[in-house]
């Protein structure tokens, strides 16, 4: 991947802050849902955004992908939890599980984490 992954994230917030300022009642809905769905429970937060991140990977969505990584940084998950994480992709999805998580891996690296 030639693109780094920490710009392709940024701009993913600056349209997405295009979206909220275009759609407000929609984006609001979502964030509510979001919210909701990914607060402690019986999986705490950090684990079901690993969750999502692997569901991203699994759909090839790099805008999804860069998000729950994001977020699973910034609730504590470690190297080796996405390490682990992407062990399961691979296992799962195969070479093309391998691909995508390229993109984490390359993430992680960019922002210093490996």
């Amino acid at each position: 991947m030639s693109e780094k992954q920490t710009e392709l994230n940024e701009n993913r917030k600056k349209q997405l802050d295009i979206f909220r300022k275009l759609m407000p009642s929609i984006a609001d809905r979502l964030a509510e849902q979001r919210t909701e769905a990914y607060k402690d429970g019986a999986i705490d937060g950090k684990t079901k955004r690993l969750m999502a991140m692997a569901v991203a990977l699994g759909a090839g969505c790099q805008n999804c992908i860069l998000a729950q990584a994001e977020a699973a940084l910034g609730l504590g998950a470690t190297r080796e939890d996405f390490l682990e994480t992407i062990s399961v992709v691979i296992t799962m999805r195969g070479t093309t599980g391998v691909a995508e998580s390229l993109r984490v891996i390359q993430f992680l690296d960019e922002l210093g984490k490996l």
